[in-house]
């Protein structure tokens, strides 16, 4: 077996178990290694010594050689080799064939500890605007399905039974404003991640002067993370961040797919799911299932397991380095993958769903109305018990209730007459500029590095 470069010795089976599945991930990350790359390299030619190790000509040249790779990389034409173990082994390898001795020099002052913690934040930070603006499109699909069908009734449930007059209006705009809300557990991970390791080395710095400050700016990181020691310790927790974030947005899309499920039940019929998203059986002719709905509950439990996994993996590591961090890679991009899928997906659904207003009518039974009919007796002056009772005695009573004026009946902030889709349009607006501003500012950044 050719020799590595860190590993020239290391029994064949033990290389493979510890190079695990890198090989495979770390293609996501052969961008964001040039990148990082081409940061530090700018760096070390502008530090004061009296003999460079890279000169600012030996940049440009190495940074013209990191444009070409991450250009590969984008074209899915990158490759890491069984020796190169790693995406960062493969970039250096590359830049040797390419420059000899100086691509040798581009990994001074760096440990492949903080080398892939930037390319985890790099990647990380690209994931999560990319995810929020999917997520804003998902809100905006249930506020457009909710704004077509406002007023139209719909029981409301509580324990899955029928509980008070509610619309479609209320009921897509609630779902749409959970999933909007998750939002807030992405820029809480985002907050986190916005922090730069490099220069952390394995930990504990170098006897070099780097300027940590100047490879944030440029990777356009909000600042450096202050202690080396605490740089490196902080791998793995911006991705448990992520799993966390992402269990929880995908529990709020489960709750929304089952709600799907359950209404477009023919008991229910409700809403009708769009054909091209609903699978058949392969004995009975007339079955359109909906199959990628229920996929969103099995995926959530996944991306739950990818979450606990992570947690589970970095409570009990001792300070600095250890190597079974490399598996929290694995869970955080599965996690994302499967979250950002599932978002995309189910969006797909919602624009594609209609409802049948006759059905929701017909879903009404005289019980619904108790507590509208209870409320008003205590608008004419009758004790709220009193009335609660007398209602809860003559339910028969009831037979007569319009479930169009239920609905209309309520117009206080959030209910079924009192919904303001223009907030929620502002709310959706606001995310996708937030995104806009940071993506335009972070491919600014990497234009400036590898182009």
């Amino acid at each position: 077996m050719k020799k590595t470069i860190t590993d020239n010795t290391v029994d064949p089976d033990i290389l493979t178990y510890t190079v695990g599945e890198d090989p495979i991930l770390d293609l996501e990350l052969a961008v964001w290694d040039c990148m990082g790359t081409a940061a530090h390299v700018t760096m070390l030619s502008e530090m004061k010594l009296k003999k460079p190790i890279v000169t600012k000509k030996d940049a440009k040249s190495v940074i013209k050689e990191l444009s070409l790779i991450a250009a590969k990389a984008v074209k899915g034409e990158f490759k890491i080799l069984v020796d190169d173990q790693d995406v960062h082994m493969a970039v250096e390898r590359m830049l040797t064939e390419k420059l000899g001795d100086l691509g040798k020099k581009i990994h001074t002052g760096r440990s492949r500890n903080d080398q892939v913690a930037v390319d985890v934040r790099l990647h990380i930070k690209d994931q999560i605007l990319a995810l929020e603006k999917e997520i804003a499109e998902l809100a905006s699909s249930l506020v457009d399905f909710g704004k077509k069908y406002n007023l139209v009734p719909m029981v409301g449930r509580t324990h899955l039974q029928p509980a008070m007059p509610s619309s479609v209006g209320v009921w897509a705009t609630g779902h749409a404003e959970m999933i909007l809300d998750q939002v807030a557990n992405f820029e809480a991970a985002y907050q986190l991640n916005d922090k730069c390791p490099l220069g952390s080395a394995a930990g504990y710095g170098v006897p070099l002067p780097l300027d940590r400050w100047r490879t944030s700016d440029l990777l356009g990181f909000s600042r450096p993370i202050y202690n080396v020691f605490g740089a490196s310790m902080a791998r793995g927790e911006d991705e448990a961040a992520i799993c966390s974030a992402a269990a929880q947005l995908m529990s709020v899309i489960s709750r929304l797919a089952e709600d799907m499920i359950l209404f477009s039940m023919p008991e229910f019929g409700y809403f009708k799911l769009p054909r091209e998203y609903c699978t058949g059986s392969s004995i009975m002719p007339q079955k359109f299932n909906p199959d990628v709905l229920e996929l969103v509950r099995g995926k959530t439990a996944q991306v739950i397991g990818h979450s606990t996994a992570a947690m589970t993996l970095l409570h009990a590591m001792p300070g600095g380095y250890n190597r079974d961090l490399q598996d929290v890679k694995l869970l955080y991009m599965k996690a994302l993958e499967t979250t950002r899928t599932t978002v995309r997906i189910v969006t797909k659904v919602v624009r594609g769903m209609t409802a049948d207003e006759a059905k929701l009518r017909a879903g009404f039974s005289p019980g619904v109305f108790a507590t509208d009919v209870a409320l008003r007796k205590v608008a004419e002056g009758t004790p709220w018990r009193d009335a609660y009772h007398e209602v809860r005695d003559h339910l028969e009573r009831l037979g007569d209730e319009n479930p169009d004026m239920a609905v209309l009946a309520k117009t206080h902030l959030g209910t079924t007459g009192g919904l303001d889709f223009t907030r929620y349009a502002a709310d959706i607006a606001a995310l996708l500029k937030s995104v806009e501003l940071r993506r335009n500012a972070f491919d600014k950044a990497k234009k400036a590095l590898i182009g």
